[in-house]
């Protein structure tokens, strides 16, 4: 593995392990909607910023509470190299853009329509939370509240618009 590889590899188990503890904080109180993981992976801001080199991008905003996400993916043969993202809403939109940014690499579009799939499926639910993004079970208390969906869901369809959009590449540029 190379210098790079190592460098993801090496940041994305700081990613967990980061992840995890943000999970196990305050999780006792299960009917809170805005507990400390969410907090704390709202103020991480995994993925923030802009990509020099994207392949495809998407603006995508809910009307009703304001929430803005501006969403930039960078693909290589199928998968997501590199994502980028300025989120401008509340804490469970902030939350869910760095669940995003912490989890999309090296995802496909498959991968990602599946755990689009699996929050739906939590939010709406009982469903089960997708097993390569445990992070998610941090919106479960969110179920009770169905006009803060949107808001949770905004980012990941932002990623799905832009991977959409994003040009077919073999990584030989």
């Amino acid at each position: 593995m190379g210098g790079a590889g190592l460098q993801f590899a090496f940041r994305g188990f700081h990613h967990q392990r980061v992840a995890l503890a943000a999970m196990s904080v305050n999780m006792s109180e299960p009917d809170a909607l805005y507990q400390d993981a969410i907090k704390q992976f709202a103020q991480a801001a995994h993925g923030h910023g802009q990509l020099a080199a994207a392949t495809g991008e998407a603006k995508l905003d809910n009307p009703l509470c304001g929430d803005r996400v501006r969403l930039q993916v960078a693909v290589v043969s199928g998968r997501i190299a590199a994502i980028g993202h300025e989120t401008k809403g509340c804490l469970l939109c902030r939350a869910a853009a760095a669940v995003v940014g912490m989890r999309a690499p090296g995802q496909d579009e498959a991968g990602i329509q599946a755990a689009v799939d699996g929050l739906e499926g939590l939010l709406q639910h009982d469903g089960a939370t997708p097993a390569a993004w445990p992070e998610l079970a941090m919106f479960e208390p969110a179920r009770a509240y169905p006009s803060r969906h949107r808001c949770i869901l905004l980012p990941f369809r932002a990623l799905l618009a832009a991977l959409r959009g994003a040009p077919a590449s073999d990584g030989a540029d």
